[in-house]
C-alpha cells in the first residue's frame, strides 16, 4: 500500500493514520504533528479508488458499506501493519491508529474484526463499520471519539451506537462533541492531544 512512514521515539506508540474518502497518505501529517509530534508514523493511502477518489473500502452508496470489501480491506490493512513492523522496526503490539471519517471507519473495522490490532484508536468522525458480528475483548484498547452534533453525513445515533458497541466489547471510551458538523475541528483535535498525552506519554 501506498505509505509514508516516519520515524518516532520508540517508547511512544506508532500512530497508523488513516485519512477520509478523497485524501491520500499526506493529509493527515499535520493532525499527527499537532497530536503526538514525537511519535513514529505510517500513514496508508486508501487503496479503492471511488470515481477518482482514494478509500480503504468500497461502499454501495453514502452511508452504505460493501461489507465483503470491508472485511477484505480490514485484513488487507492488518497484513500491510505487520508487514510495517518488521520492514521499520517498530512494535506490532504498539499501534494507535487515527483516523477520519472513512480512515475512522476502517480503524473501528479493526477492532470489530481483529483482536489485538490496535493498542488504541483515535476516531474522528466514525459509524459503525458494520452490525452483526461479535467483538473482540476491547478492555485493553483505549478509543477517543471526536464527533459533530451537526453532521449531515453521521447521525449522532449512529456514532452514539459506535461508543456502545465499544464500550460493550469493555473499550475505555472516551467520547468529545462539537456543534460542528463533518469537518475536524480544532477543540476536538486539542482533546485529543490532551488523551493521547494522558494515555501514552
Amino acid at each position: 500500500m501506498k505509505h509514508i512512514f516516519k520515524q518516532g521515539k520508540k517508547e511512544l506508540p506508532t500512530l497508523l493514520l488513516l485519512h477520509g474518502t478523497g485524501g491520500d497518505e499526506r493529509d493527515l501529517l499535520p493532525l499527527a504533528e499537532m497530536i503526538a509530534p514525537e511519535a513514529a508514523v505510517l500513514s496508508v493511502k486508501g487503496n479503492v479508488d471511488e470515481n477518482g477518489m482514494a478509500r480503504y473500502f468500497a461502499r454501495l452508496r453514502e452511508g452504505v458499506f460493501d461489507e465483503e470489501d470491508l472485511l477484505f480491506r480490514t485484513n488487507e490493512l492488518n497484513e500491510f501493519i505487520e508487514e510495517s513492523a518488521i520492514e521499520y522496526g517498530f512494535d506490532r503490539n504498539n499501534v494507535v491508529a487515527l483516523g477520519y471519517s472513512n480512515g475512522a471507519n476502517i480503524a473501528a473495522s479493526l477492532m470489530y474484526h481483529v483482536e489485538d490490532a490496535l493498542r488504541g484508536g483515535i476516531l474522528f468522525h466514525a459509524m459503525v463499520p458494520i452490525r452483526g458480528v461479535d467483538l473482540p475483548d476491547l478492555s485493553k484498547v483505549s478509543v477517543f471519539v471526536g464527533a459533530g452534533k451537526r453532521d449531515p453525513l453521521i447521525p449522532m445515533e449512529e456514532t452514539k451506537e459506535l461508543i456502545r458497541n465499544l464500550q460493550n466489547a469493555h473499550s475505555p471510551v472516551t467520547e468529545f462533541w462539537t456543534e460542528g458538523g463533518h469537518e475536524l475541528r480544532r477543540e476536538e483535535v486539542d482533546e485529543a492531544k490532551l488523551w493521547f498525552g494522558k494515555k501514552y506519554q
